[in-house]
């Protein structure tokens, strides 16, 4: 598996090209990577998972602009429940990718109760909010307090990010080791299926 540290610097580095190009392609591994194909899987599977999240933080963003519209808010809001469900399918194939590349885990090992998709799910959230607090803390037309609150909240971000990456390893020595276990949590959404969200089939069913 990739280390943490390794994740989160694919994350800044994925985070600036995009902000650079909204339009650039998740990037791939290249082809003569060396890498074993479940790293590289797990590779794709996490920048595809950031991109998920980069989007989805700038659609929300959408969803604040003073004046926006009834329509537009309600384009939004239809493209923050899709970007959300794509969210969570990655982190569950994270979780599945990793359970097989852990093997046949201790079943006497004490559960963990967040799995390394999750974590990496707050991981990608770290790194976005490091980069848009980076820009408060060097925007040109910010106060000098804005600034200063700004580069204090960034030493506490990088802190948090440091900590979480830092139990992603240990989570994942201690699964390498028999100590502790985790399990694929299904995030089992409704608002998504039009056969489990009341606000969507009765108005089918009224129509």
């Amino acid at each position: 598996m990739l280390t943490a540290l390794e994740i989160t610097r694919l994350h800044d580095q994925a985070t600036l090209r995009w902000h650079q190009d909204p339009a650039a392609p998740v990037p791939l591994v290249p082809a003569a990577s060396a890498a074993p194909a479940p790293t590289v899987s797990l590779i794709e599977l996490a920048l595809a998972h950031h991109r998920a999240n980069f989007d989805l933080w700038h659609e929300e963003d959408k969803a604040r602009e003073p004046g926006a519209s009834d329509a537009a808010i309600a384009r939004v809001k239809c493209s923050i429940d899709s970007l959300n469900q794509t969210r969570n399918d990655l982190v569950e194939a994270i979780d599945r990718l990793l359970l097989a590349a852990a093997g046949v885990q201790n079943p006497a090992a004490p559960l963990h109760s967040e799995s390394p998709g999750l974590i990496l799910d707050r991981l990608s959230v770290l790194a976005l909010k490091l980069y848009h607090t980076a820009e408060e803390a060097h925007r040109p037309t910010a106060s000098e307090a804005h600034r200063q609150r700004n580069l204090a909240r960034l030493d506490l971000l990088r802190e948090q990010r440091a900590d979480l990456a830092a139990c992603l390893d240990e989570l994942w020595q201690q699964v390498l080791a028999g100590r502790r276990r985790f399990k694929l949590y299904r995030q089992l959404k409704m608002y998504n299926d039009p056969d489990l969200n009341p606000a969507v089939y009765a108005h089918i069913s009224g129509a």
